[in-house]
């Protein structure tokens, strides 16, 4: 960011408008000095106030007050009878050369005037529009160090820093060691050190309305941070009472199918046939295997969010993994050998491919899986001719605990899409739906 104008010439502009008025002058008289009488000291006259003109425009009042005396000093010289001398005869002269002294000044001041106050509205301009900026501009974890860059830059700064007790909350650059320090208060507690040049006046007030909009700025970050806390107690807090009504329902219905069927095989006053106890057994089988599935997709679930998935990607034969995925499943595999290796982890892959499938059986009787290399990827599809899922719920329904229609007898945890895609985005695939031709959903 460039630094503001000051309505102040600096140094450097003096000089300069010195030396581009002695040489204005100096090319004036020489070129006006032949030419002599009444009406040339009136013309001389206001050639002059040209260079006065320019000089209060480029240094400032006095650069060009220094002019008006000297302008009117070579009219006195050089035009003015008796020439070469500061003698005047007539008095219509000496009022001429006062006359030319106060306008010579007014003009000057005039001038002066209008470039401090153009140079001020540019600067409160160029201020205001800063400000709305930095009010403007959304609250992320950079604001405030975006902030004090700004006004490091705009005032030349070697080093700005925002204070808050004896602690540092935010610094940008490097303070030298010669670089006297400018502590401005910024809100209660707070308060803003700069350190580099010297400031004044509108400069400082300017860093102080700086000062306050980066203590608005910090605590803006720091409600942030509070939302974004809050937000995740409330995710923690809802994924907390999933679990425990999945604990509730989902874990104790195949529980009570298991202490049922054993109940039943224990029953001293009953006697079963072969077949009777070969079906309890599989019925115990069954809600093993089901028990097993939903408190593997927990932990799964918990391991995904705490960040701890361990994945160890290689290459991987997709025919292989589809085939240990749904190995007694009423499926149509069309997984080729042919397929190019796909760099996956094996058992990763294996559960998601089982997931979907278990996902598909549940909203259809046909289903199919099938595989296909394009030129940088290898796409495997699980496709079914069910219902199909809205456009609108196909984000919800990867959320952890979800479960379409509230289906709840058979559906499981609600966890199996949700540890498909991240297992997937985990390997550095993606898991995207889209409609089936002719009614359903596909998986790829």
């Amino acid at each position: 960011m460039a630094g503001l104008p000051r309505p102040h010439r600096t140094r450097k502009r003096t000089w300069l408008a010195l030396a581009l008025g002695a040489a204005g002058l100096t090319a004036l008289t020489v070129g006006l000095n032949g030419n002599r009488g009444p009406a040339s000291l009136t013309t001389a006259a206001l050639l002059y106030l040209v260079p006065v003109v320019v000089l209060a425009v480029i240094g400032g009042v006095w650069p060009a007050l220094a002019a008006a005396l000297a302008s009117d000093a070579l009219l006195n010289w050089f035009f003015v009878p008796p020439y070469h001398t500061f003698t005047v005869e007539n008095r219509e002269n000496v009022l001429a050369l006062l006359i030319y002294v106060l306008v010579a000044v007014t003009v000057s001041l005039a001038v002066d005037l209008a470039a401090r106050q153009r140079a001020a509205a540019v600067r409160s301009g160029l201020e205001a529009r800063l400000l709305a900026r930095i009010t403007a501009a959304p609250v992320a974890d950079q604001s405030l160090t975006r902030l004090l860059g700004h006004i490091r830059d705009t005032f030349a700064m070697r080093a700005v820093a925002l204070v808050e007790g004896d602690e540092t909350v935010a610094v940008v650059g490097t303070p030298g060691a010669a670089d006297p320090a400018l502590a401005v208060a910024a809100a209660d507690g707070l308060r803003l050190v700069a350190h580099g040049p010297e400031l004044f006046g509108e400069d400082r007030r300017l860093l102080s309305r700086l000062a306050t909009a980066a203590a608005r700025t910090l605590e803006a970050q720091r409600l942030a941070r509070r939302a974004a806390d809050a937000e995740q107690l409330a995710e923690i807090d809802r994924l907390r009472t999933a679990i425990l009504a999945a604990v509730g329902h989902d874990l104790r219905t195949p529980l009570a199918s298991i202490k049922a069927a054993a109940s039943s095989l224990r029953a001293p006053d009953v006697q079963f046939s072969p077949e009777d106890r070969d079906e309890l057994l599989a019925t115990v089988e069954e809600s093993a295997d089901r028990l097993d599935d939903l408190v593997e997709n927990l932990l799964a679930m918990s391991r995904l969010q705490a960040g701890v998935l361990s994945v160890q990607a290689r290459p991987v034969a997709l025919d292989e993994v589809v085939s240990r995925a749904v190995p007694h499943s009423p499926v149509r595999i069309a997984v080729g050998d042919d397929l190019p290796l796909v760099q996956a982890d094996p058992g990763l892959l294996e559960r998601v491919v089982a997931n979907l499938v278990s996902n598909a059986v549940r909203a259809s009787d046909s289903v199919t899986v099938d595989a296909s290399a394009g030129p940088s990827t290898v796409d495997l599809r699980v496709v079914d001719h069910g219902d199909g899922v809205p456009a609108a719920d196909r984000d919800r329904m990867f959320a952890p605990f979800q479960r379409l229609d509230d289906r709840t007898a058979d559906g499981g945890l609600g966890l199996g899409l949700a540890i498909a895609r991240g297992f997937t985005e985990a390997m550095g695939g993606r898991l995207t739906p889209a409609d089936t031709p002719g009614g359903g959903l596909t998986m790829t």
